[in-house]
C-alpha cells in the first residue's frame, strides 16, 4: 500500500504550514485543500493513508467527512480539547495548539497501523465466489453419496487432496467431480 497524507483545513495557509512540518520530517503529502469535498476527491484517487482535518471546513464538519472516509484512511482531527472530548472514539486527534512532535509522532503511528492492517488484510484469503463454492459443495455431495462420508470428512478429503497435489480447493473439487462423473 502506498500510504498518503491529505490535509484539509479551513485556512489553506495553515494547511501548507502543516505540510511543511511533515515534509521536514520525511513524510510525503499528497494533497492540501480547504474543503471536505476537496479532501474526499483527493482520497478517492489514493490507496490509503491519513486525513489531517480541522473540526469545521467551509462545506462540512469532520463528522460528515468521517461518514464517507475510504476504508484505508484514518481521520486525524486537529481541534480544541472541548471538540476532542466530544469526538467519537474511532477518531484520533491532536489538541490545538499543537507541538510539531505530537503531530509527527501521531501521523507516524497512524501510517504504521494502516500499513500493518493492509498487510494483514492482504494475507487473508479472498472469499470464494458462488461458482467456486458450488464446485466444492457438489464435490462434497458426491463424495458423501458415493463413498458414504459425512460432510466434514468429505470436506477434509478435498482439503487433503488439495494440499497433497499442490492445487487449491476449487481445482481439487473440479478434479473430484470429473473423476466421479467419469465413473458413471
Amino acid at each position: 500500500m502506498n500510504s498518503s497524507i491529505v490535509i484539509a483545513l479551513p485556512k489553506i495557509k495553515d494547511a501548507k504550514k502543516i505540510r511543511a512540518i511533515l515534509i521536514r520530517y520525511g513524510f510525503s503529502v499528497a494533497s492540501v485543500c480547504s474543503t471536505g469535498a476537496g479532501a474526499l476527491a483527493s482520497m478517492s484517487e489514493l490507496d490509503g493513508g491519513v486525513l489531517i482535518c480541522g473540526y469545521h471546513l467551509p462545506d462540512m464538519y469532520y463528522r460528515d467527512i468521517l461518514e464517507y472516509l475510504p476504508s484505508y484512511f484514518q481521520l486525524l482531527l486537529l481541534a480544541s480539547a472541548r471538540v476532542i472530548k466530544e469526538a467519537p472514539s474511532s477518531v484520533l486527534s491532536v489538541e490545538m495548539p499543537m507541538k510539531a512532535s505530537d503531530l509527527v509522532n501521531t501521523v507516524d503511528m497512524v501510517l504504521s497501523q494502516l500499513e500493518r492492517r493492509w498487510k494483514k488484510d492482504k494475507k487473508r484469503p479472498k472469499p470464494r465466489s458462488w461458482k467456486e463454492q458450488n464446485y466444492i459443495s457438489n464435490a462434497k455431495f458426491l463424495l458423501m453419496e458415493r463413498n458414504h462420508l459425512n460432510e466434514e470428512d468429505a470436506y477434509r478429503y478435498i482439503q487433503k487432496c488439495s494440499m497433497d497435489s499442490g492445487t487449491n480447493m476449487v481445482e481439487t473439487a473440479q478434479m473430484v467431480l470429473m473423476l466421479l462423473y467419469d465413473e458413471v
